[in-house]
Parts: structure tokens; sequence; C-alpha cells
């Protein structure tokens, strides 16, 4: 299949769990979409890219290590992708990928995931922390700094007086994820 002929599949793909799954299914059955779903989700001006999103993290909730030939080029172009529904599965898969890294089971991104790949996902992550993001994302981001702040002591202090700061002015959701997180981190 060509970059176009997946362009033109990912048209289909809705909302429905079943239809991400299906195309999430395709892509894992041939890792030669990888690359070229990889390209559709960093075209960050075009609707489709929030479809291939969605695909690719469905990819990486059922077969996480299908990704690590591509993780320079996931966390390089992370930063650039805008669209809200796209967004929010970027988050996602960082957060995918710092549990699996501190995951007590043992498993190839612990030794894949350099630190280059983990400096890009936090800041990133602090981006989404910082900027006029939904909830989603932000929990997503939040959870993963958390873990992170494991080896990087200074992220657990930025990481609350952001939480801190903004906990007034956001929503409901954003609150009990930034107690928890809070928590968290104060037992630590």
């Amino acid at each position: 299949m060509t970059t176009d002929q997946l362009y033109q599949e990912l048209n289909y793909v809705n909302h429905s769990r079943a239809k991400r799954l299906y195309y999430a299914n395709i892509v894992i059955d041939n890792p030669g979409l990888i690359p070229k779903l990889l390209n559709i989700l960093f075209m960050v001006d075009d609707k489709v890219s929030c479809r291939a999103a969605w695909v690719f993290e469905f990819m990486c909730g059922e077969h996480l290590e299908a990704s690590i030939p591509y993780l320079d080029t996931f966390t390089e172009h992370m930063h650039k992708v805008h669209f809200d529904s796209a967004v929010r599965p970027v988050a996602k898969i960082c957060e995918y990928l710092i549990k699996a890294y501190y995951s007590k089971t043992k498993n190839r991104i612990q030794s894949e995931l350099l630190p280059k790949h983990r400096e890009r996902i936090i800041e990133s992550c602090f981006d989404y922390m910082i900027n006029d993001e939904k909830i989603a994302p932000k929990a997503y981001a939040m959870n993963t700094l958390f873990l992170l702040g494991k080896d990087y002591d200074w992220i657990h202090p930025e990481l609350v007086l952001i939480l801190e700061r903004d906990y007034q002015m956001q929503s409901s959701g954003f609150k009990a994820r930034a107690r928890h997180i809070l928590k968290k981190i104060k037992t630590s």
C-alpha cells in the first residue's frame, strides 16, 4: 500500500473503537506501513493527520514495540502536532512509552527509549501542561512527567508549581488528576 492509498484508507477511520482497532491491526500486520502512517500523522495542517494519530495510538496500545524503529521520527516531530484530536493520541503514546520504560516487567522499550527520546517527551509534556490544551493531553502529560521525575529530579518541583498554579482555573477532571499526582509526588 502506498502512502496515497493509506491516506485514502484513513478517510474511513472514525471515532469508533472498532474502526481504529481494525486499521491499527492492518498496520501491525504490515509494519512497512508505519513510516507511511507517521508521514501522514506529521502532515500537521491536514485533518487526516488526526486519523493517522488515532490509528498510531491504537497500534501502540496493542503492540508498542512496533514503534521502536520509529522513536527518533516520532519524538523529533511530535511537538509539531497541533489539532486537538491529534494532540490527545500523541500525548497518550508518550504515556504508553514512559509506562513501558518504568515497567517492572522487562521489555525492549527500556533499552530502546534513549535519553534524547525521553528529553523530547519531557519537553512536549511540559508544553501540554502550560499551553491551552484540553484535559486529556494534560492528564496524560501529568502522569508521564510524574514517572519521569523518578530519574530527573527537577521534574517534580516544576510539575508541582504548574499544577498548583493552574489548579483553580482548570476543570474538575484536571483537579482530580492533579490531586492524585500531587499526592503521589508528596509520598514518593
